[in-house]
């Protein structure tokens, strides 16, 4: 069941950094310098620690990084409710919330 998680959250935290590297050009097109960036690191950090745990040389290891990994999100969605609540560009992020929570609730059911 860990392994098929694993898999599963491999491809949505892969999907999600690819949307999150698009939404970060936007918002360097719209002159949001700052708080993108931050976002950019914390939103692809996510994809890059899982596929680490994939090769985990143990379970405790394989632990650790997905629980950064959940760090990442969670830092993510902070980033991302504050782009949303400070209203510095005009963007729709409900869908990248609702997938960082996704993922974030993906990640606490694995390693925990």
């Amino acid at each position: 069941m860990q392994s098929i998680m694993a898999k599963v959250i491999e491809a949505k935290s892969f999907e999600f950094a690819l949307s999150i590297v698009k939404l970060y050009s936007h918002l360097q097109q719209q002159k949001e310098f700052v708080l993108s960036k931050q976002l950019l690191r914390s939103g692809t950090s996510i994809g890059a620690n899982v596929s680490e745990a994939q090769a985990a040389q143990s379970l405790k290891d394989f632990i650790s990084k997905m629980s950064i990994a959940s760090k990442e999100a969670r830092e993510t969605l902070y980033w991302l409710r504050l782009l949303q609540t400070s209203q510095l560009v005009q963007h729709d992020f409900t869908p990248y919330l609702a997938d960082a929570e996704e993922i974030n609730r993906i990640l606490s059911d694995i390693y925990c």
